[in-house]
């Protein structure tokens, strides 16, 4: 595959919000799960992720589909799929909801939580794709903010980030 690369900028004066990038690259986790899942921000809030109110991932969900995906339920439901999925976030009580979540919804061998106090990096990285900018995994980050998002498909990138990220922090194994 050639390598694709989009650069979004957010926020109210560009009208322009990060949410179908994000829940494309979800989506597609949910249909093959990467090895390792790398999630990386100071601050996480477990924002909606995917909107189903109509049904539009139906399919994705079986017999009893949820109205809305929350990150820590696509993340959840990503490693139950066979991801590895690592988080590193700082250790601050505005993320301890999520956390908690994510830990009881994961099967406890797939996930690796590491808590950076100096962390501020925002990334999310799949196999063979990777989103970063300046956005935090937050509702102000997603969706009030002014913020520069790049996705990369294809391509060394991908690749680069993994190995440092867990040159970084290790796998948690």
């Amino acid at each position: 595959m050639r390598p694709k690369e989009r650069t979004i900028r957010t926020g109210p004066r560009t009208g322009v919000r990060v949410d179908s990038m994000l829940s494309a690259a979800l989506i597609a986790e949910f249909i093959t799960p990467s090895d390792h899942l790398w999630l990386v921000s100071p601050w996480i809030t477990d924002i909606q992720v995917l909107d189903n109110g109509h049904g539009a991932y139906d399919a994705l969900f079986g017999d009893v589909p949820p109205q809305g995906c929350r990150l820590s339920d696509a993340l959840a439901r990503i490693s139950h799929g066979g991801a590895r999925v690592h988080v590193v976030t700082r250790g601050d009580a505005h993320n301890g909801d999520f956390l908690r979540r994510l830990v009881k919804a994961a099967p406890p061998n797939r996930i690796h939580i590491e808590q950076d106090p100096n962390i501020h990096e925002k990334t999310l990285c799949g196999i063979d794709w990777i989103l970063s900018g300046s956005m935090n995994f937050t509702v102000r980050g997603m969706a009030k903010n002014d913020e520069s998002v790049t996705y990369k498909a294809g391509g060394a990138s991908a690749a680069q980030a993994r190995l440092d990220l867990a040159q970084r922090w290790g796998d948690g194994e």
